[in-house]
């Protein structure tokens, strides 16, 4: 991932000794998304999101945003992606991505950033996070029926792990992958943001038009939070799997979707904490 990772200089402390040592951090560096639209007056454009990421496969994390704030539904509804803007004077980054809709997307900015409110971490209620999901239409995977057997998605962990390049270098990044029934990693992508490293993979679905993604399974490397399961549903993977504890909104929205959500996927073992049925012990 190019610009990713940094190189410092550190003293590192060891046996009660001092040395100078030479280190790589990840990278973390702002990302503004800009909206173009078409309006009953002409074109308008409007910044929708900052967010700190690690830069690398900005137009599939812009993209990713956009369809799981269920802005745009498919890659025919965006017309360009490009980055714009002036470098950073201290990295060389384009640090603004433009994305510019088709004429006949509609957008409801009003809607927009009601639904950012109440996914931020702001007291709204549980109830209220999941009619906003409602609201925009998205609908229960109740009729999905894959399935996904117990020592492939095992077996997952590890190959996720294997893919994370600029971890290995940090050791500070989240990792994000999607996988289909034989525990093949469709794609992964790394952040210091794990609900970015999450829309960076769905972007990049997204923009090779692969979903939604009703037959493939989600991983993340942390925690799974209510974010990172509405990200998932968006885009119609009816599994998601963290190696870490999910949240109890995370289950609700699981339950409630009848999505499968796995958590502490470590080793042999894991919980499952809604959707059994999509996980076989074939072997």
């Amino acid at each position: 991932m190019a610009g990713s990772s940094h190189a410092v200089d550190v003293s590192k402390v060891s046996n009660g000794q001092r040395h100078a040592h030479a280190d790589s951090v990840a990278v973390e560096e702002p990302l503004e998304i800009r909206l173009g639209y078409s309006t009953p007056d002409g074109r308008a454009t409007r910044s929708i999101s900052i967010t700190m990421r690690t830069p690398g496969n900005d137009n599939e994390l812009a993209a990713g945003f956009l369809c799981s704030e269920s802005i745009v539904q498919r890659a025919s509804d965006i017309a360009s992606i490009e980055l714009c803007g002036p470098p950073a004077p201290d990295s060389g980054n384009h640090n603004v991505v433009r994305v510019e809709l088709e004429p006949d997307v509609s957008v409801d900015l009003g809607r927009l950033q009601r639904h950012f409110y109440t996914t931020s971490s702001c007291g709204v209620c549980g109830k209220t996070s999941l009619d906003a999901l409602r609201v925009v239409g998205v609908a229960s995977l109740r009729d999905n029926t894959t399935t996904f057997d117990k020592d492939t998605l095992t077996a997952v962990p590890d190959k996720l792990r294997e893919s994370q390049t600029t971890f290995d270098k940090t050791g500070g990044l989240h990792a994000a992958a999607v996988f289909n029934c034989n525990g093949d990693l469709i794609v992964t992508m790394e952040d210091v943001g794990r609900h970015n490293a999450v829309d960076k993979v769905v972007g990049s679905l997204l923009l090779q038009q692969q979903l939604p993604a009703s037959d493939l399974g989600l991983i993340v490397s942390g925690r799974a939070s209510f974010e990172l399961m509405q990200k998932a549903l968006v885009a119609g993977m009816p599994l998601l799997a963290a190696v870490s504890a999910p949240s109890s909104l995370a289950v609700q929205l699981a339950k409630e979707f009848d999505m499968t959500l796995v958590g502490f996927l470590r080793g042999d073992t894991f919980n499952i904490y809604a959707g059994e049925q999509r996980i076989t012990h074939d072997n």
